[in-house]
């Protein structure tokens, strides 16, 4: 089932939060897109050049920040072994000295620091004791697998966790100084709400090694969507020769496959299921199934589907952030149309937005406070987020109370390239096991 061009009840919830938490190596936020760029600072400045809202700061003369700094830390892993997010740093580099261009954060210049935590739980906790001796304001758009461990240092230090894709740490999900802007794990939803919505008949999973917490996820949205998912293959997670996994997966009949698989796996995959001769459509995660992870198979995937939390970097809310890349030469190799690249510029820009409808001292407390009632409204990269209405408070399922944004977005391959497939967020609240919609604001596309 391809296009013209070839070829979910919310059972029992519990066991959502008890097998998430046990994705520390697995896929998830290999979605951040560390390396291997799909979109390289030149193809992503090359896009449509369309004005910004102004929350994104696209535009607009150059103004010098001065007076005393705000002082910020981003933290992510990048010098380890295993899963790399060169891009968060990056992105966190070239925001500082975008916005201290243009005009600062109330007037003031961003004193954004990084601070890499080397994928270990003694890495990021050093790094929390860092940004609370520093006087960090808050951490901002940050990544890690090992959350649990900076969470009651910050907790002690009275400072906020604030805008981060993708919290994955119960901690993360739970913990009173955590504010995640992303609405991680739920683009599985969306995955399956997507191929149901396509016409999908016959679905099967393909899920890596590691992440199979997506599976209730993924069970629930389709048995809510009145249909169910045929079989879960599992992937190994060391790339290698699929084709007994392909075989299996495109049994039956499948005539979809919804599939939560990171970057390296789906290169591996591809020879394999170009081989098989499937019609089957593929359903993947944001900055995991993209254009690098399809190269020379771009007829294969024609027509195949992207969900993720943030629109296309080629879209107009930002034009800042594509601006900044070019100007401030950002690393061309690292994939800024990702979770961890637009995530953080879009933590940067809620933190500005926090800051600015403060009165009075900004630090750690005072920051930790407003954050608790803050309203972020950056039409185009995320939907109106009111993070006094937590999912915790409007009907969501234990362990996931932090949440705030439950709501989805689409791209789609076309010619080889992802194009944007969604003209508005989607809700994903109900199927995923929550009691009650949220508003996802108008359209943006």
């Amino acid at each position: 089932m391809k296009s013209t061009t070839r070829r979910l009840t919310r059972g029992s919830r519990l066991p959502l939060l008890v097998v998430f938490a046990l994705l520390a190596c697995a896929l998830v936020l290999a979605a951040c897109g560390g390396g291997g760029s799909s979109s390289s600072t030149e193809e992503t400045t090359t896009s449509e050049e369309a004005p910004a809202n102004e929350s994104s700061g696209g535009g607009g003369a150059e103004e010098t920040a001065e007076g005393e700094p705000i002082v910020t830390m981003t933290y992510t892993d990048v010098n380890t072994e295993g899963p790399q997010y060169k891009n968060i740093e990056e992105t966190e580099r070239v925001y500082q000295e975008w916005i201290n261009t243009h005009g600062g954060i109330a007037g003031r210049p961003l004193d954004a620091h990084f601070c890499d935590a080397h994928g270990t739980p003694t890495g990021v906790a050093a790094c929390g004791r860092e940004a609370v001796a520093g006087g960090a304001v808050a951490v901002v758009g940050n990544f890690t697998f090992t959350g649990d461990a900076i969470i009651p240092i910050l907790e002690k230090g009275k400072t906020a966790q604030w805008g981060n894709c993708c919290a994955i740490a119960p901690t993360e999900l739970t913990s009173k100084i955590s504010f995640p802007m992303g609405n991680q794990p739920l683009y599985s939803v969306g995955l399956v709400k997507k191929a149901v919505e396509d016409g999908c008949k016959h679905i099967n999973g393909v899920i890596i090694e590691g992440a199979e917490a997506f599976e209730p996820l993924m069970e629930n949205a389709a048995k809510a969507e009145g249909t169910k998912i045929e079989k879960f293959v599992n992937l190994p997670g060391t790339a290698q020769d699929y084709s007994a996994q392909v075989a299996e997966a495109t049994s039956g009949g499948a005539d979809c496959l919804v599939m939560i698989v990171s970057e390296t796996p789906y290169i591996a995959w591809m020879p394999a299921f170009a081989q098989s001769g499937s019609e089957a459509k593929m359903y993947g995660p944001q900055g995991n199934f993209n254009e690098n992870a399809v190269k020379g198979f771009e007829e294969v995937v024609e027509g195949d589907i992207d969900a993720g939390m943030y629109p296309d970097i080629s879209t107009p809310a930002w034009a800042g952030y594509r601006e900044a890349l070019e100007k401030y030469e950002a690393q061309p190799d690292q994939d800024y149309n990702s979770l961890g690249g637009m995530g953080t510029w879009a933590a940067y820009e809620g933190f500005k937005q926090v800051v600015e409808s403060m009165s009075g001292k900004v630090d750690n407390k005072t920051f930790l406070k407003a954050a608790e009632t803050a309203k972020i409204d950056l039409p185009g990269m995320l939907p109106p987020l009111n993070m006094a209405e937590n999912w915790g408070k409007t009907g969501g399922p234990e362990g996931f109370e932090r949440l705030v944004n439950r709501c989805v977005v689409f791209s789609e391959f076309k010619e080889g390239k992802l194009v944007p497939a969604s003209t508005e967020f989607e809700d994903v609240s109900e199927i995923a096991g929550g009691t009650k919609p949220m508003d996802c604001g108008p359209p943006f596309g």
